[in-house]
């Protein structure tokens, strides 16, 4: 008893979701769900350059802060 009202409930919540998510989606539309903007291609190259260079530079930021550290001791 107890797990079918669940299995119900669930199944309402999820068409629900399911059905208001397509509200603001536009299928078809290439880059419509994206977070950011794909139509400037200078804006998106700088915010692949931005978020790869952030990544491969912050280990070599966090060693050098630690010799700095230790360096100091």
């Amino acid at each position: 008893m107890f797990g079918q009202a669940t299995r119900v409930i669930a199944r309402r919540f999820s068409t629900t979701v399911a059905r208001r998510s397509q509200e603001w989606q536009q299928e078809g539309v290439p880059g419509a769900n994206l977070p950011f903007s794909i139509h400037n291609k200078h804006k998106l190259t700088a915010y692949f350059i931005l978020f790869f260079s952030s990544g491969l530079s912050a280990p070599f930021l966090i060693v050098r802060r630690q010799l700095l550290l230790q360096a100091q001791e």
